[in-house]
C-alpha cells in the first residue's frame, strides 16, 4: 500500500499489540506519530512517546483510540500503561473538528465528541475492517470451542446464530472442518445463501425447536437472543461461546443455573492475533486518515 502521510501529525491513544503494529507502519509512511500508553522499550524513534493524552493531541490532524474505545466512564484502553488515560470533556475540547478512529464508542464518548463537535468515526463496523477482523474472530472462537470440549469439532453439531461478516466466516470454516453447520437468521435472503452454501438454514422462529441437536452454538449477534427459554432446550453438555460484544446476547446467569458453559469472548482478533488484526489496521487506516484530513 503506497499511502502518503507526510506533514499529517497522528496521536495514538492507548491499545494493546495491535497498535504496537501499526504505529511504525504509520510512520514509514511519513507521518509524525504521537503515542501514549506504552514503555519506552515499545516505542522506537521516529514515533515520539508522550506521558499523557492531552500532550499526545497537540497539533494533532487525527486521533487513533483503540478498536475497544472507552469504558462507560471515558477510560481508554490501554494494557501497557500504568496509569488510567481518560478521554474527558478537556481533551474533548482540544480536538474540536480533529477526526477521532476509533472501533466502538461508548454513549458516554459519542455525547461527548457531540458537544465538543469532534468527528468520531467508528471502524468497526466498516466492511473493510470488519472482514478482516471475520477471519481472526472465527478461528479464535473455534480455538475456544476445541480448548473447552472433550470432542472434535468433525462431526459435532455447531449452531452460528447470525449471518452477519463473522458469522459468515466462522460458518464456511465450521463446515471446512467436518462440523454439521447450522445457520439461524431472519431473512429470507440470509436462509437462501445458507442453504447454497450447503449449510443447515434455521429460521430464528424455529430455533427453539431445532437447537436441542447443538453440541456447540456459537452467537453472533448483538442483542439478547440467546434467552433462558431457548436454553432450557439444550442438552446439558452444549457449549455456548458469545462472540457479541459485552454484554452479549446469552442469559449468563439462567446458563450458569442450568449447568451450561458459556463464555463471552468479545474482541477475539486483538487477543488471538494481534499482529495479523494490526496489519489489517495497518491497511485500512491511513486511506481513512486522509479522507478525513485532506
Amino acid at each position: 500500500m503506497n499511502v502518503d502521510l507526510t506533514g499529517i501529525q497522528i496521536a495514538v491513544l492507548g491499545g494493546d499489540d495491535r497498535e504496537l503494529v501499526f504505529i511504525p507502519k504509520l510512520a514509514e509512511m511519513g507521518a509524525v506519530v504521537k503515542v501514549v500508553g506504552f514503555g519506552a522499550h515499545q516505542i522506537v524513534e521516529p514515533s515520539i512517546l508522550c506521558d499523557s493524552p492531552e500532550k499526545a493531541v497537540e497539533g494533532a490532524d487525527a486521533v487513533i483510540m483503540p478498536m475497544p474505545g472507552t469504558d462507560a466512564r471515558g477510560v481508554i484502553r490501554a494494557v501497557y500503561s500504568e496509569k488510567k488515560l481518560v478521554f474527558d470533556e478537556s481533551l474533548a475540547e482540544k480536538l474540536s473538528g480533529t477526526p477521532v478512529f476509533i472501533g466502538v464508542a461508548k454513549p458516554y464518548l459519542k455525547k461527548l465528541c457531540q458537544k465538543q463537535n469532534v468527528p468520531l468515526i467508528e471502524i468497526a463496523e466498516m466492511d473493510e475492517i470488519a472482514v478482516f477482523n471475520s477471519i481472526p474472530t472465527a478461528e479464535g472462537a473455534i480455538q475456544i470451542a476445541m480448548q473447552e470440549t472433550p470432542f472434535t469439532i468433525h462431526k459435532s453439531h455447531c449452531f452460528v446464530l447470525g449471518y452477519g461478516r463473522v458469522g459468515i466466516t466462522l460458518a464456511r470454516t465450521l463446515k471446512n472442518l467436518g462440523a454439521h453447520t447450522y445457520v439461524a437468521a431472519r431473512s429470507e435472503r440470509d436462509l437462501a445463501r445458507i442453504y447454497e452454501q450447503c449449510l443447515e438454514p434455521v429460521s430464528f422462529d424455529c430455533l427453539e425447536k431445532a437447537i436441542s441437536r447443538a453440541d456447540i452454538v456459537f452467537n453472533t449477534v448483538p442483542s439478547f437472543v440467546l434467552t433462558r427459554k431457548l436454553l432450557q432446550r439444550l442438552q446439558k453438555h452444549c457449549l455456548i461461546i458469545d462472540l457479541a460484544s459485552a454484554p452479549g446476547g446469552t442469559d449468563f446467569k439462567s446458563a450458569e443455573e442450568m449447568g451450561i458453559k458459556a463464555i463471552l469472548a468479545p474482541g477475539l482478533p486483538g487477543k488471538v492475533a494481534p499482529e495479523t488484526a494490526g496489519n489489517f489496521l495497518a491497511e485500512v487506516l491511513p486511506k481513512l486518515i486522509v479522507k478525513y484530513t485532506t
